[in-house]
């Protein structure tokens, strides 16, 4: 077993907003939290904690409390953290929601997750009010958020009416152990689950990343990674609130407007995922733009290439880290310091956060891997136990055995090594998800999915490298019976029915799937297929 270099943290037995507001002095209400980077429009802290109370308050008096589900189906705007931490604070549960998911795929989550509430934007309410019809929930339980104009709100509750009823908060005692943020998750394999993690989850997270990372209050932090991912949650909207630095917010990823926002609003910390890397170290737009003010990059969500993280630094003149964490961690686990960023390679993923025991597990036998006297350990499977593992599943049980065993360790799915100093770099991995620009897909629901058409037979998915670095969905198709079907039926066939980033991108028709004798379709064997056969040409 092996803990990191640096000494634990204090984490408190509190809340999430008092951990992260129950501080707030004087000077720190006149400070900027949040900006719209779209409009440019400023909320200061004093104004957002006033917005978080009113909802909460509006909330407690609709009958949310401890035992109620809300949905947040929402991209990246002030009003999110408004809702997210407002629900918190009346002492309610919330589950967020993917921003590009189809109304199918959001009401899955909706009713999975038990929800009775959703907070959406106009934009998104045809899919939201379909979404919301199939999970039960009423038209009047649907909030728009920028639905202050009658029109727009089409007959639902609007934020505005929630901050102008100005109700006070309420004064009830939370259990800071509680299950109170739901966001889903394939965890190793399989379909989407529900990850219970609660307030003491997060807060850990926060005070264990503070440790690394280093935000000030004088950072002005880029969100371009996506709230409703916990990686946007966790290391973006509540440990940048927690340091009093100023959040600018962005609701969908364009590279020109990424780079104007950094340029005219001096960002000094971008928190991104490796395809963003790919753009600032090669692209020829980045020229255009002073980006003089970035001091720290930091990558998360997929694997980051020491070499392209080596170009952005020489690029852009900056310090960059790589961190390393998954959903059921609230997220992070691992990650290079900002402190300590000229003594670690950049390909690896850093130290284990404070707080935080690690074990290495040979893959054959499950044997514990010793801690090297010197150089780096034989690879196994990378393990974690921490205040930041999740509380389990929602309604999983077996799910969660499966993941954490009965010492408490978190079996993360990747293939790991530590050096004798705590390095750590991940090498593969054991799990069947595909990272995709920083999202999760999971081949087992795409496969269902494929099932469910009429012709087709049988069918296997797994990820395949492009020559960009991108991980692609590939379907392996058997036909039923003498049916016709083409590569663009099977594609078109997904495309109506997922979020874009889970879209196949290439489809090989075989004769059988191979599986185990147990009935396990052996990815290996259609992974050895696929690096014998000519190099394809992927649409991304």
């Amino acid at each position: 077993m092996f803990t990191s270099p640096y000494a634990d943290v204090e984490i408190p037995e509190t809340t999430l907003y008092e951990y992260l507001f129950g501080g707030l002095s004087i000077d720190d209400l006149d400070r900027v939290a949040l900006v719209d980077g779209a409009s440019g429009e400023e909320t200061s802290y004093g104004k957002l904690v006033g917005q978080i109370d009113a909802t909460a308050g509006w909330l407690a008096e609709q009958g949310v409390g401890p035992d109620t589900m809300l949905g947040l189906f929402c991209p990246n705007i002030p009003a999110f953290a408004v809702v997210f931490h407002g629900t918190l604070r009346a002492g309610a549960a919330i589950t967020t929601v993917n921003a590009l998911y189809t109304a199918e795929e959001v009401g899955r989550q909706l009713a999975d997750s038990g929800a009775t509430w959703l907070f959406t934007i106009s934009p998104f309410l045809k899919r939201a009010e379909a979404a919301a019809q199939a999970a039960g929930i009423p038209a009047g339980r649907i909030v728009v958020l920028d639905g202050g104009d009658p029109a727009v709100a089409a007959g639902h509750p609007s934020l505005t009416d929630v901050l102008q009823a100005g109700l006070p908060a309420p004064r009830l005692s939370v259990d800071p152990h509680a299950a109170a943020v739901v966001p889903y998750s394939s965890g190793t394999s399989g379909t989407p689950k529900g990850v219970m993690l609660s307030q003491y989850n997060l807060v850990a997270n926060v005070a264990q990343a503070r440790a690394f990372f280093r935000v000030t209050p004088d950072d002005v932090v880029l969100a371009v990674l996506p709230f409703f991912h916990i990686y946007g949650l966790t290391v973006l909207l509540n440990l940048a609130l927690g340091e009093r630095a100023r959040l600018v917010t962005m609701p969908k990823f364009d590279l020109a407007e990424f780079l104007r926002i950094t340029q005219d609003h001096r960002c000094t910390y971008l928190f991104i995922a490796p395809p963003i890397a790919v753009a600032l170290a090669k692209h020829p737009l980045v020229d255009r733009y002073d980006l003089s003010s970035v001091r720290v990059v930091l990558s998360g969500a997929a694997p980051l290439d020491g070499g392209l993280g080596h170009a952005v630094a020489s690029r852009l003149g900056c310090t960059v880290l790589q961190g390393y964490g998954m959903t059921e961690l609230s997220p992070v686990s691992h990650a290079i310091p900002r402190d300590d960023s000229g003594n670690i390679p950049l390909d690896s993923v850093g130290y284990t956060v404070p707080n935080t025991q690690c074990k290495l597990l040979d893959i054959a036998t499950d044997e514990e891997i010793e801690v090297p006297a010197e150089g780096a350990s034989a690879p196994g499977q990378l393990l974690v136990r921490g205040p930041q593992v999740m509380l389990g599943y929602l309604n999983r049980p077996d799910a969660t055995a499966a993941m954490i065993d009965p010492d408490g360790f978190l079996r993360t799915g990747d293939i790991a090594t530590v050096t004798a100093d705590g390095v750590v770099t991940i090498v593969d991995r054991l799990k069947e998800l595909i990272k995709y620009k920083g999202y999760q897909i999971a081949p087992a629901e795409l496969e269902a999915l494929l099932l469910t058409h009429p012709r087709i037979a049988d069918a296997a998915v797994i990820g395949v490298r492009t020559d960009d670095r991108e991980e692609v969905p590939k379907a392996f198709v058997v036909r039923q019976g003498a049916a016709e079907l083409g590569d663009d039926d099977v594609m078109e066939f997904v495309a109506a029915r997922v979020a874009p980033f889970k879209r196949i991108r290439s489809v090989e028709f075989v004769e059988v799937i191979p599986k185990s004798a147990s009935g396990k379709i052996l990815r290996r064997e259609l992974r050895a297929r696929t690096a014998a056969a000519p190099k394809a040409e992927w649409t991304v």
